[in-house]
């Protein structure tokens, strides 16, 4: 088996789906499949556990360039990219460090009501 490295997306969207569906959203490469996916995740991340997958071939945008002034206009495309819709059953991936704070500020305050 190949390895496979997985880079997590910080996006709102991702973000979204992290705080209401424990689901975390990786970029991967083109070739790897579900099960090389999976296998990665809970090798990176230790103590996941992963439950769902789901993989989406984003296609390249189009693009114009030039080459040259008034001469030729030609078109191409950017490079295709895979992500996986990775849902976790145990365990907890650091993407958003403002998570972290958001609870630190909960328990602060709850200690100073204490007091």
């Amino acid at each position: 088996m190949k390895s496979v490295i997985v880079t997590p997306l910080a996006t709102e969207k991702a973000y979204r789906l992290v705080t209401t569906q424990n689901t975390y959203v990786f970029k991967v490469p083109l070739l790897a499949n579900k099960n090389e996916i999976v296998a990665a995740v809970e090798a990176q991340y230790e103590g996941t556990k992963v439950s769902n997958i789901k993989t989406i071939v984003q296609n390249g945008k189009s693009m114009r360039f030039s080459r040259g002034k008034n001469r030729f206009p030609g078109t191409t495309t950017r490079q295709n990219t895979k992500k996986a819709y990775v849902t976790l059953s145990e365990g907890k991936i650091k993407v958003f460090e403002q998570e972290e704070v958001k609870e630190d500020k909960k328990a602060k305050k709850e200690e100073k009501e204490k007091k």
